[in-house]
C-alpha cells in the first residue's frame, strides 16, 4: 500500500526534481537517485545565432547567476575573435563576478538554507521558511538583505543591470567606470564586510550545534576541481584549473580550461536530464560514479591555499583548525560561501581603489580568427564551461555547456544516500527526515531551472522504494 502524503511550504531550491531512496531486502536504505525533471535546450537553439549575441543570450540561462554565464560566454567569445581585454575591462569584469559571488551566497544562505540551520531541521514546515525566520530573526534578515542589495549594485554598476544587464560584451566590457558609480559602493563596504563577519560567526556556532548533520551531510573523499592562481591564491574568473584530491594532493594544476575535454566526460541518465560530467582519469567500469568530483565554493576553499585579503584569511585559517586542511563534509558548503562574501567585498574595496578602473579603454575589436573557443570562470555554484564552435561568419555552430549543479550531480546522490541512511528509520518518511535530505541538497545550492525562483517554487517528491519496486512510502511538496 502506498503511504502518501503531502507537506507545504514548498521546498528552498532552484528547480524541478524528485529524489527516490531504494531499500533493500532488509528494509536499510541501499541507494539513492536525485532525478532532475526538466529540459533546458540552451546548446540547441544557440544555433545559428551570432558569436556576437552569445553572452546575452545565454545570461537567460538563469535568473540568479546570470553574470556567471555573461562572464564566460564573453571569455569563450573573446577566445574566438583572439583579443586580450584591455586591463580596464578585466577589473570591471572581475567587480562584475564579486558582486555575482555575494549577492548569489547570500541569497543561498538568508533565503534557502538559514531557515533550517537557524529555526531547527524540525521546527514546522509552515514557519520553516524565510517569513519565519524574519519573525524570528529581523535585524539577521535585514542585514543579509542589505548584503545582497550590495551585490547586485556592484554587478549593475558593470553590466548596466542588476538582472540580465548588456555591459558585459565581446572583446571587453561596453562602457568606462565612472567615479559617480565608485563612491556609493564605496559608501557600503564597511557596513557590508561587518555583515558577512557577523554571519561567519553565527555559522561557527550553527556548526557546533548540528554536529551530526556536519558529520552526515556528504562527509566522503572526493576530488575537487576550480580555477587557482599560480602560487595558490584563491581565483574566480581567471587563471587556469587545479583538481587535489581528498587529501589535498594536487592531482592537476594549471590546466588551461579549452583543454578541458582531456579529463572531462559528460554521461546521460536515464532517469534526470543532468548531464553527468566526470573525471575520466579515474573512471573504472565504464561507470561515472567512480570520477566523481566537486566544483564551488567547497571546493575553492580546498584548492586555494589562502584567500590573499586578511580578514577572509584569517576565516579559512580558523576553519582549518577546527576541520583540518580539506574540509569534506558538503555541510561546510555554507561556511565557504559566507568566506567567499568576505573575500569578495574585501577584493571589491580593493578594485574600486585601483587607479586602471577608471581607463577608458575597455574594449578590442576583432573579426573572427578562431573556428572555437572555451570560456571557464567560477560562478557561485561552481565551474562553468561555455564550448563555441562557429562557421566563417561567425555563426555558431555547436555550443557546449558545462553547469556547476550539473558536475556535483553525483556528490549530490552520495550525499543524500549518507543521510537517508543516517536518518532513515523504518517504512515511514518523517518530514525531519524529509528536510533534511532536501537540506543536503541545499548545501549544494543547486540552480536547476535556470531561472528566478528566490523562495524555491520546486514540488519535491522523495520516494522509498521496495526491492521489487513498490514505492511504501512517498512525500511530496506540494
Amino acid at each position: 500500500m502506498h503511504d502518501i502524503h503531502t507537506i507545504d511550504p514548498v521546498s528552498r531550491i532552484e528547480g524541478h526534481a524528485k529524489i527516490t531512496l531504494h531499500l533493500d531486502d532488509d528494509g536499510a536504505v541501499a541507494d539513492a537517485r536525485f532525478h532532475v525533471t526538466e529540459f533546458r535546450g540552451f546548446e540547441e537553439f544557440c544555433r545559428g545565432r551570432p558569436l556576437a549575441e552569445m553572452p546575452g543570450l545565454t545570461a537567460r540561462t538563469c535568473g540568479i547567476c546570470p553574470v556567471s554565464h555573461l562572464l564566460a560566454s564573453a571569455k569563450a567569445t573573446d577566445a574566438i575573435l583572439a583579443v586580450s581585454i584591455p586591463p580596464a575591462a578585466r577589473l570591471q569584469r572581475q567587480l562584475a563576478n564579486l558582486g555575482q559571488i555575494v549577492q548569489s551566497h547570500v541569497l543561498s544562505f538568508f533565503h534557502l538554507s538559514a531557515p533550517d540551520l537557524l529555526l531547527g531541521m524540525d521546527a514546522e514546515p509552515a514557519t520553516r521558511n524565510v517569513f519565519g525566520l524574519m519573525a524570528a530573526e529581523p535585524e539577521l534578515v535585514r542585514s543579509g538583505i542589505r548584503l545582497r542589495q550590495f551585490g547586485q549594485e556592484v554587478i549593475a554598476s558593470v553590466a548596466g543591470e542588476k538582472i540580465h544587464g548588456k555591459g558585459i560584451v565581446p572583446g571587453g566590457v561596453a562602457q568606462p567606470f565612472t567615479s559617480e558609480a565608485r563612491e556609493p559602493l564605496r559608501a557600503k563596504l564597511d557596513e557590508s564586510l561587518g555583515a558577512a563577519t557577523e554571519t561567519l560567526s553565527l555559522l561557527q556556532e550553527i556548526e557546533e550545534r548540528l554536529s551530526r548533520e556536519v558529520a552526515t551531510f556528504g562527509r566522503f573523499p572526493s576530488l575537487y576541481l576550480a580555477h587557482s592562481a599560480p602560487d595558490g591564491t584563491w581565483e574566480h574568473i581567471d587563471g587556469h584549473l587545479k583538481v587535489i584530491d581528498s587529501e589535498g594532493a594536487t592531482v592537476v594544476d594549471q590546466l588551461d580550461p579549452a583543454e578541458y575535454r582531456t579529463v572531462l566526460g559528460e554521461a546521460a541518465a536515464k532517469d534526470s536530464y543532468l548531464k553527468v560530467p566526470y573525471w575520466k582519469p579515474l573512471v573504472t567500469d565504464g561507470d561515472p560514479r567512480t570520477g566523481m568530483y566537486r566544483v564551488g565554493p567547497l571546493a575553492r576553499i580546498n584548492i586555494a591555499d589562502r584567500f590573499g585579503t586578511p580578514i577572509a584569511d584569517a576565516g579559512l585559517d580558523a576553519l582549518r583548525d577546527r576541520v583540518g586542511r580539506i574540509a569534506s563534509s558538503s555541510f561546510h558548503y555554507h561556511h565557504a560561501r559566507v568566506l567567499e562574501v568576505i573575500a569578495g567585498i574585501e577584493r571589491i574595496a580593493a578594485i574600486l581603489d585601483d587607479p586602471v578602473l577608471l581607463d577608458p579603454h575597455v574594449r578590442a575589436q576583432a573579426g573572427i580568427n578562431r573556428r572555437r573557443g572555451v570560456g571557464a570562470s567560477e560562478a557561485p555554484r561552481g565551474t562553468l564551461f561555455h564550448d563555441y564552435e562557429v562557421d566563417e561568419h561567425g555563426l555558431i555552430t555547436a555550443v557546449n555547456l558545462i553547469i556547476a549543479t550539473g558536475q556535483n550531480e553525483l556528490a549530490m546522490n552520495r550525499t543524500i544516500l549518507e543521510i537517508a541512511r543516517e536518518f532513515v528509520d523504518g517504512p515511514t518518511l518523517t518530514d525531519g527526515v524529509l528536510n533534511r535530505i532536501e537540506a543536503g541538497i541545499r548545501a549544494y545550492d543547486p540552480c536547476l531551472s535556470c531561472s528566478t525562483h528566490a523562495l524555491g517554487q520546486m514540488p519535491m517528491v522523495l520516494q522509498l522504494v521496495a526491492p521489487d519496486g513498490e514505492v511504501v512510502c512517498e512525500r511530496q511538496r506540494s
